[in-house]
């Protein structure tokens, strides 16, 4: 067995220490214990079991009541959660992972390796539908091999595992939960090992949860109580926070981050992140066969303008690939200019010299996808193409066009890893295989990182992956958003993810001028 160390593997998957590391808000002050905070969120938390979360206030609340072996990190990068270190075979195969001494739910049961193994068994059966199943790795089977150790089998070797298991939906339930009736039983209740247990659950409105005393990490959390607050309009969710009757905010849009920042006793939050629309083609289908084609369009985009026009300015370029400069394996190659000269060359080379009639396809939600749309019409249309942009209803548009249409505007929301977005969208077997591009040689770099161990030889690899699917083009990706939040001065502690996923409210506390509630 082949113990991890900062030095030899950190970098790939966190290191395996004893304790979490040092959380960057505790440069603010010294956390004070008590107090309760309340967070806004911008959409119902309807779903409480963890292992069937959809969307981040579902996340935030099952990160709360629950925990997983690994959390992620700021930097993107694995720690300790209810596992306390870890360790690999030499072929990266098998993952051992050792529980924290003296773990309990928060019915009081100990909480051990068999219900690890029952929680992941819940979480890989298809029946069940989680969402967890194609994003914790290549999981054949999980073992107790005693209380404390849990043993992970794999199908091929993966260098990501510890960051995997830090998935949103990666939670650990107890085994006597881990079947079709105790699943239906946590739609209402929470039996967990996280830093808060459930006091009320309003999901349309006001989510409860109050300190748990038996935490693993004493002396966190610090807060007594966190109220999770709906408020489904971006205006009042802000109105709220600048009146001081919220605390911190999940979210907001850029034109209320302006007001937020200008506002007295608000910090306004901002952090780049992976966050993407990207304009799909479909690969295996007229015109867009022709790589020229696809080419040619990615050639009419101002990438900066993108950024501007859709994110508002909150947002870096992107480069045709959905690698951020937020992953730790980010490539920066020479950014895209527009040339609508060689864009004109390479239409007319693919048999269109005429130009191209296409219709591109936007869901209403979010409104950007349309923004997208019609920026990229106009960009465009000097080159030849005439892009007739049609927005629908998000419905609609799942139904009848994700993963069907021939030329539509997707969105995503940045992964753990390279390894998770690739494989989410744009490898041959991915889940969401919406481009059909079908690269063998993309495919092959791919898994090729995902099984090596070394720094330098999976930059590389990531490296030779991101020119390929720059010049292959099977989506144009045009801009990153930024991630915007804000809280009231007397927040300490937090600080965004990048993720978007991820909030560790355990290392929150309350400062001077903080109202009693």
């Amino acid at each position: 067995m082949n113990n991890f160390s900062i030095a030899r593997r950190g970098f790939l998957a966190g290191s395996a220490v004893l304790t979490a590391w040092p959380h960057s808000g505790w440069a603010e002050a010294a956390p004070v214990r008590g107090g309760s905070l309340r967070i806004s969120v911008d959409q119902a938390a309807s779903v409480l079991n963890p292992l069937l979360s959809r969307v981040n206030p579902e996340y935030l609340v099952a990160e709360l009541l629950y925990s997983g072996l690994t959390r992620l990190t700021e930097a993107m990068t694995a720690e300790p959660d209810l596992a306390a270190s870890w360790s690999a075979n030499d072929d990266l195969t098998e993952w051992t992972f050792r529980l924290r001494p003296n773990l309990v739910f928060h019915d009081g049961s100990p909480c051990t390796a068999k219900d690890v193994a029952a929680s992941f068994a819940v979480i890989l059966d298809p029946q069940m539908a989680s969402p967890g199943r194609t994003n914790v790795g290549p999981i054949a089977s999980v073992e107790a091999k005693d209380t404390q150790t849990a043993v992970f089998h794999l199908t091929a070797p993966y260098a990501d595992m510890p960051i995997a298991l830090s998935y949103s939906n990666a939670r650990v339930i107890p085994a006597s939960y881990a079947n079709a009736a105790g699943m239906e039983g946590l739609a209402s209740k929470a039996v967990g090992t996280g830093p808060f247990t459930l006091v009320s659950f309003a999901p349309d409105r006001e989510i409860v949860v109050a300190r748990n005393p038996h935490y693993y990490a004493a002396p966190r959390p610090y807060l007594d109580r966190v109220e999770v607050m709906v408020y489904p309009d971006p205006t009042a969710q802000a109105s709220a926070l600048i009146a001081g009757d919220t605390d911190l905010m999940a979210s907001t849009v850029p034109a209320e981050y302006r007001r937020l920042a200008a506002a007295r006793g608000v910090k306004a939050l901002r952090v780049p992140s992976g966050q993407f629309l990207n304009v799909n083609m479909r690969c295996d289908q007229k015109p867009f066969d022709d790589t020229r084609v696809r080419q040619a369009l990615a050639l009419t985009v101002s990438r900066p303008d993108m950024v501007g026009f859709v994110a508002d300015g909150y947002g870096t370029p992107g480069n045709d690939t959905p690698i951020s400069p937020a992953y730790p394996y980010y490539d920066r190659l020479p950014l895209r200019e527009p040339d609508i000269r060689r864009a004109k060359m390479l239409l007319a080379a693919a048999g269109y010299p005429n130009g191209l009639d296409l219709t591109l396809i936007a869901s209403d939600t979010p409104a950007t996808r349309t923004e997208l749309g019609v920026a990229l019409s106009a960009m465009a249309q000097p080159a030849g193409f005439q892009i007739n942009v049609q927005t629908m209803p998000h419905a609609t548009y799942l139904a009848q066009v994700w993963k069907k249409g021939k030329f539509y505007v997707g969105f995503y929301n940045m992964q753990p890893t390279m390894d998770a977005i690739y494989q989410l969208l744009y490898t041959s077997d991915s889940a969401w295989n919406e481009t059909h591009w079908n690269n063998r040689q993309f495919d092959a770099l791919v898994t090729a990182a995902r099984q090596t161990e070394s720094v330098e030889k999976r930059r590389s690899l990531y490296d030779q992956a991101q020119v390929l699917q720059r010049n292959g083009v099977p989506s144009v990706i045009p801009v990153f958003f930024d991630l915007l939040a804000a809280e009231r001065e007397w927040v300490a502690g937090y600080a965004l993810n990048p993720r978007g996923a991820v909030f560790r409210l355990d290392y929150v506390s309350l400062g001077a001028g903080a109202p009693k509630r």
